[in-house]
């Protein structure tokens, strides 16, 4: 006669899960008011409008060995002369703000004009397309490149 051993344990009550979900609840609340209290004391820097201080309107001119002059607007005086090769920054800057008036269908006549702010900033602006680079985005050293354009400019 054959026998029927019973290996089947008594029915035992599941491990609790409430600890844990306590401990994630706690953490959730924890970092909810640690994210409204940082709002309520966190101020933003009140931002002082900035004015300019110096300004120079110049149109580029390429050369045949590659080059550019750039030429204030008012009398055509040489400001610099870009060598073949350099200022890579400037030169992409305007080449870029070039090819934007050309697919608008622009002339060339209209200035660029670069200015230096009363916080140190610098920005180049085509008057013809509207456009507007915030020079200091780059990085000091490629808006030093434009700075040097302007007398006495200091970059903050």
């Amino acid at each position: 006669m054959p026998v029927e051993l019973n290996f089947r344990r008594p029915p035992q009550k599941p491990p609790s899960q409430r600890p844990a979900l306590l401990a994630v609840a706690s953490l959730l609340a924890v970092s909810l008011l640690a994210v409204a209290l940082g709002r309520g004391q966190e101020k933003e820097p009140e931002e002082q409008p900035s004015r300019p201080v110096q300004t120079l309107a110049f149109h580029a001119e390429d050369l045949p060995d590659g080059g550019i002059d750039l030429r204030a607007a008012g009398d055509g005086r040489l400001v610099v002369r870009i060598e073949p090769g350099q200022d890579g920054f400037i030169r992409g800057t305007l080449r870029g703000l070039a090819q934007a008036r050309q697919r608008e269908g622009l002339g060339r006549e209209p200035p660029f004009t670069l200015t230096r702010f009363d916080n140190g900033t610098l920005s180049l602006e085509d008057g013809a397309t509207g456009r507007h680079v915030a020079l200091l985005a780059f990085g000091p050293s490629n808006a030093k490149a434009f700075a040097r354009l302007l007398p006495g400019t200091e970059l903050r």
